[in-house]
């Protein structure tokens, strides 16, 4: 089965909603620098009821009719597969996904990280979508499950206002929902002097309190905090129990996460901003998180992600993907046992936006996603959700 055809789809569209979508964004590593510390972030264009939404998706195809599709993604990932990656697949043994995912490694090699490996996964994911559609089967299934069925989803509020009654009516609404876990995200850091500290403390006194005792909160630096800050701040949490504090520095500093987690009593996360088996072996080498977040969709798709799992699993801890694609990560994660893949992160906003030209989106009821079991990823996009779709060539 050869691939004959690789097509980069633009899709746009309308995706209606209640009320301002983006309330409030995340504290940022650039934001040391004033005028960025004020810049509204903003990733789409909106009214009070909708959302103008565009996305790029690949769609591989084969001589035997068999497609596969993955993605979303953005503009500079759709010019990295049609131009460079896209040559390198024609007329391949569409399920020769080792094979495949290795030439594209050692071709694009100066694109280990970044927008060039975001591609590559986009890609493999798509692969993998066909080669379940091809044998029939979910693509656990392929990867040596489903160990089981149903897998238990935290909330992740990126996007939400923090305002603290909002805070309070929401984390009681997820509660109310049958989610056992909630995720924000902190919007100071450590330039942020006295005030930011009281502001980030109000936000976990309110979700511990909205939450009760028996729900886990979680709290996301996303890569804006430093040494001191963390461990200070972490003294100051440690009476409301978070379950981790993810991302505190930069991905690069390895060993300053060793050391924040070496000296708080608070377990740690990271490694969504990290890429290959080869990045997160070596957060795992020295130490540096309790959790490990690497994203299917960046970190060198699902082929690569099997690679990262079982690496976690020889070091004794646990991996919940970066909650990219819902799809994905629901195959993946339920081919592990739960004391390796524990949780399914759902970004409420996020996979809003993400699932939208999806048929059948993927989201959690009563906050457990139950695993699909139709040949593939569950990728077939729904034409009646595009206003405008076009073949991007490059």
């Amino acid at each position: 089965m050869q691939i004959d055809a690789v097509r980069i789809l633009k899709m746009s569209g309308a995706m209606q909603h209640d009320g301002q979508f983006w309330e409030e964004r995340l504290v940022r590593p650039v934001d040391i620098y004033p005028e960025h510390k004020v810049e509204v972030q903003r990733i789409d264009k909106a009214d009070s009821n909708a959302s103008h939404i565009t996305a790029w998706f690949v769609r591989i195809e084969t001589d035997a009719g068999v497609y596969g599709i993955g993605g979303p993604f953005s503009e500079d990932q759709a010019y990295i597969i049609g131009k460079q990656l896209a040559p390198l697949l024609i007329g391949h043994d569409a399920l020769a996904t080792e094979r495949i995912w290795d030439r594209m490694y050692r071709f694009m090699v100066h694109g280990r990280k970044g927008v060039v490996m975001q591609a590559i996964s986009s890609v493999d994911c798509a692969l993998w979508d066909l080669k379940g559609k091809a044998l029939n089967a979910p693509v656990c299934q392929l990867l040596g499950g489903p160990i089981r069925t149903e897998i238990p989803a935290y909330a992740s509020m990126f996007g939400h206002s923090l305002d603290p009654e909002l805070v309070q009516e929401r984390v009681q609404q997820l509660v109310e929902q049958g989610y056992r876990a909630t995720k924000w995200f902190f919007r100071d850091g450590p330039t942020d002097g006295k005030a930011g500290i009281e502001r980030n403390m109000r936000l976990v006194r309110t979700l511990r309190e909205s939450a009760g005792p028996d729900v886990d909160i979680m709290l996301d630096c996303w890569m804006s905090w430093d040494v001191p800050y963390t461990i200070q701040m972490a003294a100051r949490m440690e009476e409301f129990a978070p379950r981790w504090i993810e991302e505190p520095v930069l991905p690069d500093k390895i060993e300053q996460y060793a050391e924040i987690r070496r000296n708080v009593r608070i377990p740690i996360s990271g490694g969504e901003h990290e890429y290959t088996r080869w990045g997160l072996k070596a957060l795992m080498d020295a130490g540096a998180c309790d959790v490990y977040q690497p994203d299917i969709y960046w970190a060198g798709g699902i082929s690569e992600m099997q690679k990262i799992i079982a690496l976690a699993s020889a070091y004794d801890v646990p991996v919940i993907p970066h909650g990219h694609s819902t799809p994905a990560s629901a195959h993946v994660i339920a081919a592990w046992p739960e004391t390796t893949c524990p949780l399914l992160e759902y970004l409420l906003k996020w996979n809003e936006i993400h699932q939208h030209f999806l048929k059948t989106p993927l989201k959690p009821i009563n906050g457990v996603v139950t695993v699909p079991t139709t040949p593939g990823l569950g990728m077939e996009l729904d034409e009646d959700k595009m206003e405008s779709h076009e073949e991007v060539t490059f």
